[in-house]
């Protein structure tokens, strides 16, 4: 439908929308509740018209429901890369040229958790991340550094390995292949965390990102929400919240005991954990993963050498604190407090900021 303005035919629709953008930028004391009702109807019926009053708002409405429309349609855009053909593959990676790489394992996470939860915690992030910020995610890696000393657990590199044999290599591999294919950055998000895996991975990331230049960040999911109290755990608090968050079918707490419960290390799983932790852990995990995949593949030569150099200083300092003999957790033992702003320094490149609080390690 139409309607003349000015001697021109104009579609309604148009004509709503811009009344209604009048009408907010007149009446916004009245929207807000600074006048009664009555009063608001009389002013509006005789300044605006009730005709074009109902059609603002019915316009407004419109509007509103249009943009949430969108970001629906956005959190369903397909990324996960298995599932493109090579047009909309091209497409993407046009749009935003970031890989995520999911990393996890097999491994038992308590009795109230499924066994993949750290690839599918870590395949979840990135799916929400590549849907909010761009880019493709790729299939999860099942397989890891070590795990725990219980049943149901894939083990194909040894606990402590920092030589590692299988995961090094593939990883190297898959950087190089998506490098070749045309992604300008990449994202290699851990959800199986023992020290040596987070060694083996941010070390293959920074070497790989000097042989490849281009960016390539390799880091547990924990380590993007420190400052939101999340340290990571095994099965307790964080990890269980997540996974009531992400897949809530996946895990029932009416199957534990009383502590301490069986492969659990952290808080409480039974008492502590929760479906709203889940999401606060989640969105800030997912909102910094957003920034980085938008960002990453535009770094100009100077700006990836001072991400280079700080994750190079981060990773070193882990490899070297336990002076060869000691616990290879030592440079995690005050992490929550030095690295407490890691995730937010990385989303807004304060990388000099990072290799500060490397030495406070």
């Amino acid at each position: 439908m139409t309607a003349r303005l000015g001697g021109s035919l104009i579609p309604i629709a148009v004509i709503g929308m811009g009344m209604a953008f009048h009408w907010l930028n007149t009446y916004k004391p009245q929207a807000l509740g600074m006048e009664s009702k009555k009063e608001r109807g009389f002013d509006m019926e005789q300044k605006f018209g009730r005709r074009n009053f109902l059609a603002a708002t019915a316009t407004a409405a419109l509007l509103g429901i249009s943009s949430k429309g969108q970001e629906q349609k956005e959190a369903q855009r397909e990324v996960r890369l298995e599932f493109l053909r090579p047009k909309e593959l091209v497409e993407a990676q046009a749009a935003c040229p970031t890989i995520f790489q999911p990393l996890g394992t097999i491994e038992w996470h308590g009795v109230h958790n499924v066994v993949g939860v750290d690839a599918l915690k870590a395949h979840a992030l990135c799916v929400r991340a590549a849907q909010k910020g761009g880019g493709l995610v790729a299939p999860a890696l099942y397989g890891g550094v070590g795990g725990v000393n219980q049943p149901h657990t894939f083990i194909m590199d040894p606990e402590n390995n920092i030589f590692s044999k299988l995961l090094r290599p593939w990883l190297e591999q898959l950087c190089r292949e998506m490098a070749r294919d045309g992604f300008r950055a990449i994202i290699m998000l851990t959800g199986h965390y023992g020290a040596a895996q987070q060694i083996v991975v941010r070390e293959t990331a920074v070497r790989m990102s000097r042989a490849l230049a281009i960016p390539v960040l390799g880091t547990p999911e924990y380590l993007l929400a420190i400052d939101v109290d999340y340290t990571g755990d095994h099965a307790a608090w964080g990890e269980t919240s997540l996974m009531m968050h992400l897949y809530p079918d996946t895990v029932d707490l009416s199957r534990l005991g009383e502590p301490p419960h069986q492969g659990v290390g952290g808080r409480d799983p039974k008492t502590e954990a929760s479906a709203k932790d889940g999401r606060l852990l989640t969105d800030t995990i997912v909102s910094r993963l957003a920034v980085l995949a938008e960002k990453m593949p535009n770094w100009d030569d100077k700006t990836l050498e001072r991400f280079i150099d700080a994750e190079a200083a981060l990773v070193a300092r882990q490899l070297s604190a336990p002076k060869g003999k000691n616990n290879l957790w030592t440079a995690w033992r005050n992490i929550g407090t030095a690295m407490r702003d890691y995730g937010k320094n990385l989303a807004e490149e304060r990388f000099e900021k990072i290799k500060a609080s490397v030495a406070e390690l």
